[in-house]
């Protein structure tokens, strides 16, 4: 098995300029830079999902913790910041897609989630740092907005 090594410069800053908006608004910018990044392996885990009732790749679904069951959720555990943000991306509470991806002692393994990410991560980490910044501009822009009308109008 090959290790992965990614290397995304530029996250300093990028914390830095995140710091400097209001917190619930730099969450905001992080989950939908996520959400964005996040589809294109959705749709690609769905489509590659082994089809028999069609429920496994229904249930392929990408959002933050609430989307999981409340088993995942007890075994999650979260990270020290509160400015974290969490996205997952999955088959969510389908107890089918563990033995689908992985197979058991009677049926052979149909991986269909490690495909769809191995094909997708490098895109989806390579845009996450563009996407940042951008949605960090146009934030912080609209907040510039927001307190020149604020002033104005005092």
């Amino acid at each position: 098995m090959m290790a992965l090594k990614v290397r995304i410069e530029g996250l300093r800053e990028l914390e830095k300029a995140l710091g400097e908006l209001p917190k619930a608004t730099g969450k905001n910018v992080l989950r939908r830079v996520l959400k964005k990044r996040a589809e294109p392996i959705a749709i690609n885990m769905a489509s590659l999902a082994p089809v028999r009732t069609g429920a496994l790749g229904r249930s392929v679904d990408h959002g933050p913790i609430g989307r999981l069951s409340r088993r995942q959720k007890a075994m999650h555990r979260k990270w020290g910041s509160s400015t974290a943000v969490e996205w997952f991306i999955g088959a969510g509470t389908n107890p089918q897609s563990v033995t689908q991806e992985f197979g058991t002692f009677k049926e052979p393994a149909q991986p269909f989630a490690r495909p769809a990410w191995d094909a997708g991560k490098m895109q989806m980490l390579g845009g996450i740092k563009d996407d940042l910044w951008m949605e960090i501009q146009k934030s912080a822009q609209r907040l510039a907005r927001k307190r020149a009308r604020a002033g104005g109008a005092g």
